[in-house]
């Protein structure tokens, strides 16, 4: 069935992934930049012929999806979604087409990473492009085709299933196309508070709006060379700070606040533990900056904490050049990932709390051989399987990790750059240490090295599960 069902949803996702790049084709064109009208109207022209005579003439035919077929859907999307979004790097000249497909990938992965030195001197047009793949990634280009399912004829929680972060699946409302435009209006209100705090910031709307897409996306993309930090205003530090930390929330939980189920938002597991481990990291940032920043430690300390808790990947100092305990916390972030149900990668601060009562349980029953314990989550008792899983989880993480920084240091990189490298990528953070730090791009990274960190970055986006169990013998079996 997967032969004749997902390619006729993909077409028509990628359709509209290319109605989107008409918004820069018209400033391409008001702007008067030719060669970007050509770089954004062939791929556009290639796609919408036959993603709109695909959707007119199949309008009235059902179809018939599996579970597993949503993994093969999502991996796909993502896989041409990224290629396509490539595109007008590429027929622009800008760059080849490896930085493009990184780019892209960085971008629809909300990674933050890019190989381009100067920033300020690419069209506006394409800025605005870049922005556009990190908010539309933010929230998952699947969920787009899951609110239109009813257009398609088909069920779409199997695709929300294999899209949605963490270990535990949850529909906000009973129908999932309800979840998914709901999912979509909190997400377009948020982006517009954003925009206008950040305009109200004294940027100007064009880098206001590039900035808040990317944000509300934990993305770390910016208009300038230099990122936010050029704007050196403590007003959109702290703009940013409170944003990146609301996008690393669950968004379940704006839903359940919203109809009044304050209960469940205030004993939510995940919740308490993200806010935690926020305050417990920017206190013990401030306490190590203030010899360096004095008066202003608290600025710089919590603007950090939440962009690599988050995985957005801003940066608005070099922080290499931190005392090392405040560096020791950095890199403890980087471990930790935003909550699931969020627009933030990592492992999940959700997994972490699965193990950490696992681990208490079993120093529990050291004590009391013959005891039955059982982890709690929003003060209900979790399931087993859910341990196991994030057991597994956790594990092929640290795998993937390893063996890209592996695959990395035979590239003639330094261990250390290496592994930083490869626990950024695999976390979509963005700016991680040495090669990978803040103040460098990933130019210098060999080709092969930036195709691996690709699939990496799509990996890590989709937690992994959603792209390996298509290498598995059994998926093709079955």
């Amino acid at each position: 069935m997967k032969h004749t069902v997902i390619p006729r949803v993909l077409i028509i996702l990628l359709g509209i992934a290319a109605l989107v790049m008409g918004v820069p084709l018209v400033m391409a064109a008001v702007l008067g930049e030719t060669g970007m009208i050509k770089a954004f109207a062939i791929p556009m022209a290639v796609i919408l012929v036959p993603a709109a005579l695909t959707a007119f003439f199949t309008r009235k035919q059902p179809l018939l999806f599996t579970p597993s077929d949503g993994f093969l859907l999502v991996f796909s999307a993502w896989l041409f979604t990224c290629l396509l979004g490539a595109a007008p790097y590429c027929i622009s000249g800008i760059v080849h087409v490896c930085d493009a497909v990184f780019e892209s990938v960085g971008g629809f992965a909300t990674t933050g990473v890019t190989t381009i030195a100067n920033i300020e001197a690419l069209p506006r047009s394409l800025l605005l492009w870049r922005s556009l793949t990190y908010w539309l990634g933010g929230m998952g280009i699947v969920m787009i085709t899951v609110a239109f399912m009813p257009i398609l004829g088909v069920g779409g929680f199997q695709l929300l299933k294999a899209e949605t972060s963490g270990p535990e699946k949850e529909k906000v409302t009973p129908r999932v196309t309800a979840t998914a435009k709901f999912l979509w209006f909190l997400y377009c209100g948020l982006s517009v508070v954003l925009i206008l705090l950040y305009r109200l910031g004294n940027m100007s709307w064009f880098d206001a709006v590039c900035h808040g897409l990317a944000t509300i996306a934990s993305g770390g993309a910016s208009t300038r060379n230099s990122g936010i930090a050029s704007f050196n205003s403590g007003f959109i530090d702290a703009v940013a700070t409170i944003f990146m930390l609301l996008a690393g929330l669950n968004f379940n939980l704006y839903y359940k606040l919203l109809r009044g189920k304050f209960r469940d938002v205030f004993t939510n597991t995940e919740g308490r533990a993200y806010i935690l481990i926020f305050l417990v990291s920017a206190a013990v940032l401030t306490a190590s900056l203030v010899p360096v920043y004095g008066g202003s430690a608290l600025r710089y300390a919590s603007f950090q904490a939440a962009s690599i808790l988050s995985t957005t990947g801003s940066a608005i100092a070099d922080y290499e050049a931190w005392p090392e305990l405040a560096k020791a916390v950095l890199l403890c972030l980087m471990f930790a990932g935003g909550c699931s149900g969020s627009t933030a990668g990592g492992i999940k601060v959700i997994r972490h709390a699965v193990l950490f009562k696992q681990a208490g349980n079993e120093l529990r029953r050291l004590v009391y051989p013959r005891g039955i314990f059982s982890i709690h989550l929003n003060r209900k008792v979790g399931r087993k399987d859910v341990v196991y899983g994030v057991a597994g989880f956790v594990f092929l993480y640290l795998m993937v990790v390893a063996v890209t920084a592996l695959v990395t240091a035979a590239s003639g990189t330094d261990i250390f750059s290496s592994f930083s490298a490869a626990l950024v990528i695999t976390g979509n953070i963005g700016t991680g240490f040495g090669a990978a730090g803040p103040a460098r791009n990933y130019g210098a990274f060999p080709d092969h090295i930036k195709w691996l960190f690709s699939f990496v970055m799509i990996a890590g986006r989709l937690e992994l599960w959603t792209v390996f169990v298509l290498f598995t013998p059994e998926y093709w079996r079955r």
